[in-house]
């Protein structure tokens, strides 16, 4: 943890989803205040007509993509915010993704649900001011 996933139709090359990979991983490190070696990137390619979202009320269901962060719990909203502002921008500079055809969702968890056996097992908890 934390495990950044995203969620998108369509293909992509797997050079552009290792640039996606590391902006992400280093705009969170540094946002989040994260040993970047804790995080995980995926970026599920659903194909055609994987994704779907009403975008208008009263409308057909249009192609979409959702970015999840299984994240650890503590950090404000304020925070959150300005984190998923900064990787939408990655998703949108680096696969073309549409801003207004892209949602964010947070999934918060205590330290010791996550294990990382090369880190030592559990994560600790997070507190503010963490390197």
């Amino acid at each position: 943890m934390p495990y950044l996933q995203l969620d998108v139709n369509g293909r992509y090359p797997a050079a552009e989803k290792q640039r996606l990979a590391a902006s992400l991983s280093a705009t969170y490190a540094s946002m989040m205040s994260v040993d970047i070696r804790r995080i995980s990137v995926a970026v599920r390619e659903l194909g055609d007509g994987g994704v779907w979202r009403v975008a208008e009320t009263g409308g057909e269901p249009v192609p979409v993509s959702v970015l999840m962060l299984d994240i650890r719990r503590g950090r404000t909203p304020e925070l959150r915010m300005e984190v998923a502002r900064a990787l939408c921008a990655h998703c949108i500079a680096i696969l073309g993704l549409r801003e207004d055809r892209l949602n964010v969702e947070f999934t918060q968890h205590t330290g010791d649900e996550m294990y990382h056996p090369a880190l030592g097992g559990y994560s600790p908890e997070w507190q503010s001011g963490e390197e």
